[in-house]
């Protein structure tokens, strides 16, 4: 297939001692070494380079010859001219050693089964649908003035979705389209926080909170979690936010009961601040009822982050903001301050899955695949695993000092596994693994909780098989 050819920004200067070829040429040349033009690219035709520079063809034509005789120029016959196949011309910079940290699947050989948590199963969907949201999205023409807000077409659509999977009873005008929950946290951050503002998140929790909230300029406050989700006793009253993910806690796993959320809107209420509530793998429940969002609670002091990540693929980059009128237009100035916006393609995309109701046909397929990898996580590690009711990772505590050579031991036989010390604050106040089934087929989940197990035995003895003989 022809490439489309470069456009670079070339100038000639009629006024200078040198010919215009000459100049044409020199200017060509240090764009190839210093990799602006590379190897491969299309030049533009003589014909087009001419009228861009305002010179005649000739010019252009003797300086492409005089490039093609160097070597620095190829043609392809009926096709164009191109940028030959350069050899480097300077010796290659070794590349760095690899980082001492936790091992990736760019540092192991050979097959690796990832069991870290935070990536959902992307191999398996309905292409039909796929493909046919997409070619409804690429039918409509490209918008010229995009709407902060996000398309009131897709609006309509989360607003039905949220109503039917999580019982919140809201409107278009409760809802604001954002590229995810790292963008959404982001415009929140931006609008309610100024420099030296303390907002808080769990601790463990989700860093990527602390890093946004930082990058804003605010002191970040951990706040500590038990098994059930945050503690609002703890909660002191000064935080002007609080990011928390009650319906799943990342990554402990618990799911804040109701009366404690109770507790919490009226600490918000009390004290002022908003609650940040981060909905990011709620669908996916297992042996539990669904628990009432916070937001349906308290609209007035919540603002509810969603996201396809999870549920879809990261990459489609389509999330959700929820939130009281007044707070999601003052998101929606900010967002305009900063010139940020959703991609309209992937928005009219979405809305078509959402409508046709292949978004919820996907869910409950994915809800029973993914109920099938926890079953062998449970299996396998029996009593040892918590937080297992929802979602899509669940935690093994173990002492601190077998944390670092399980994980060390697993990545050896390939298994990629998260330790709980990494979603901490400052020191560590629990240990352990945060395991993910999400990304690994159900033969990879089965093949990785076993070797864990195996490892768990071998460094713990006795403690994997009491765990399993009590879950018997």
């Amino acid at each position: 297939m022809p490439r489309i050819p470069v456009d670079l920004p070339l100038s000639v200067d009629r006024q200078a001692p040198a010919a215009l070829m000459t100049q044409l040429g020199d200017l060509l040349r240090a764009a190839m070494r210093d990799g602006t033009l590379k190897s491969g690219e299309r030049l533009p035709s003589s014909r087009a380079l001419a009228r861009q520079l305002s010179v005649s063809r000739t010019v252009v034509t003797e300086a492409y010859q005089q490039l093609y005789a160097e070597g620095w120029l190829e043609g392809r016959h009926g096709s164009g001219t191109y940028v030959a196949d350069l050899a480097p011309r300077e010796p290659a910079v070794p590349a760095d050693p690899p980082s001492a940290s936790a091992p990736t699947r760019a540092t192991l050989a050979g097959p690796v089964i990832d069991l870290r948590p935070g990536q959902p199963w992307v191999r398996d969907y309905d292409q039909a649908a796929w493909r046919r949201a997409w070619r409804a999205a690429a039918d409509l023409p490209p918008g010229d003035s995009p709407d902060p807000y996000g398309l009131p077409r897709l609006r309509r659509a989360l607003a039905d979705h949220l109503r039917r999977t999580r019982a919140i009873a809201v409107g278009p005008e409760n809802v604001l389209v954002t590229r995810g929950t790292g963008n959404g946290l982001d415009l929140v951050a931006a609008t309610l926080l100024s420099p030296g503002d303390r907002a808080g998140v769990e601790d463990p929790g989700y860093r990527v909170a602390r890093n946004v909230f930082a990058a804003r300029g605010a002191h970040v406050v951990p706040c500590p979690v038990d098994e059930d989700g945050v503690v609002v006793e703890a909660l002191p009253d000064d935080l002007r936010v609080l990011y928390t993910t009650p319906a799943h806690q990342y990554p402990l796993g618990g799911r804040l009961p109701v009366p404690r959320r109770e507790r919490l809107l009226a600490w918000a209420r009390r004290t002022g601040a908003v609650v940040i509530e981060d909905d990011y793998d709620a669908e996916f429940r297992y042996d539990v009822a669904p628990l009432p969002a916070l937001y349906g609670l308290g609209p007035e002091r919540v603002a509810l982050l969603g996201t396809l990540s999870k549920s879809l693929a990261p990459d489609v980059g389509v999330g959700w903001l929820v939130a009281s009128p007044t707070l999601l237009a003052a998101v929606a100035r900010t967002r305009d301050n900063l010139a940020d916006r959703t991609s309209g393609p992937a928005q009219q995309a979405m809305a078509v899955l959402l409508e046709r109701g292949d978004l919820d046909r996907h869910l409950r397929r994915m809800r029973l695949e993914y109920a099938r990898r926890r079953a062998e996580v449970v299996a396998a590690l029996g009593t040892l695993v918590t937080g297992d009711t929802a979602g899509l990772h669940v935690m093994v505590e173990l002492p601190e000092h077998a944390v670092g050579p399980l994980v060390t031991a697993a990545a050896e036989r390939g298994v990629l596994l998260d330790a709980m010390s990494r979603h901490h604050h400052g020191v560590a106040a629990r240990h352990g693994l945060v395991i993910g089934y999400g990304s690994a087929s159900l033969p990879e989940v089965r093949k990785g909780v076993a070797v864990i197990a195996e490892l768990i035995g071998d460094l713990l003895p006795g403690r994997a098989e009491a765990a399993r003989e009590r879950a018997l």
